[in-house]
């Protein structure tokens, strides 16, 4: 199991960006949330099987249709880190912070 947490800057919000990557993080049967930011940027904590992780991230890169990403900024989350978010279970959306 790996674990990334993303920043995603652009334009990411209104455009069904949150819905879309909570569906591609169902299909691929990972875990952790995502949510909007009050900077008009989109967070998400992504943890699973390392191909499955690092699909999700190049996704992000493009988002669903109506998305212009500028920008991710990529996080690694070490073994340490990943096992404090043992709590979650499934994949959810967050409300904005």
């Amino acid at each position: 199991m790996i674990g990334r947490q993303l920043r995603i800057y652009g334009r990411v919000q209104g455009v069904g960006f949150r819905y879309g990557l909570l569906c591609e993080a169902l299909r691929r049967d990972l875990r952790g949330w995502v949510r909007n930011r009050a900077d008009g940027s989109v967070e998400a904590l992504l943890l699973g099987a390392a191909e499955a992780v690092e699909e999700l991230v190049d996704w992000s890169h493009r988002g669903p249709p109506g998305a212009h990403v500028q920008r991710v900024v990529i996080e690694e989350l070490g073994v340490e880190e990943i096992g404090g978010w043992g709590e979650c279970d499934g994949f959810d959306q967050r409300p904005t912070a």
